[in-house]
């Protein structure tokens, strides 16, 4: 009914959605604290991307956009009594970033403007969340991000046009999170490599 890119779509967004789902639970349970500035960006920008990606052709790849759209505006809302940081120069770097694409948007009437830009932005939000995730590793809930991880990689099998403005997403999406996956499981590799 979906066809082969269709069905590995709503996967992707089923693994990712998911992922924000053990994600709040871990919050919620005092297992993670997660960043401010990176949560409220992501939210933010995750809205603009997920309009800006469907209008720059996006459909089968779309899952995974809407759940970066709705999840983070929940976790930006319980970073407020549970999240940490929040007031660096990168954060309102990010924020007013994020609004200079949504005037580009405008100006150019293109959406590729505005996903390109919040791919940036989406970036400089994530450095928090990398920083605390190489120093802080037990912060973040790693069996979430490894959803998220999975998520995107059946992203990468869903894509079913082979246009720039198609195919960023998702392979952003895949070594962004990939990186902060990665650095969570690093104190295993620690541990496995000195015997400790």
């Amino acid at each position: 009914m979906f066809g082969f890119t269709g069905t590995f779509g709503i996967i992707a967004g089923i693994f990712s959605f998911s992922a924000y789902l053990f994600y709040i639970v871990a919050i919620l349970k005092g297992k993670t604290k997660p960043s401010r500035a990176t949560w409220f960006i992501w939210a933010f920008i995750g809205i603009i991307l997920a309009i800006s990606y469907r209008a720059s052709g996006a459909e089968d790849t779309i899952w995974v956009a809407v759940s970066e759209a709705i999840a983070p505006t929940i976790i930006a809302l319980l970073t407020i009594k549970y999240g940490v940081g929040g007031t660096e120069k990168i954060d309102i770097i990010a924020f007013i970033g994020a609004l200079i694409s949504l005037i580009l948007w405008w100006i150019f009437g293109t959406p590729v403007v505005a996903l390109v830009t919040n791919l940036a932005i989406d970036f400089f939000a994530a450095i928090p969340t990398i920083k605390k995730s190489w120093h802080k590793p037990d912060e973040e809930d790693r069996f979430a991000w490894t959803l998220t991880q999975i998520g995107n990689l059946s992203n990468l099998f869903a894509i079913d046009k082979i246009i720039f403005a198609v195919i960023i997403y998702p392979i952003y999406t895949f070594i962004i999170d990939g990186v902060i996956t990665g650095l969570l499981y690093r104190p295993l590799f620690k541990k496995t490599n000195y015997g400790k």
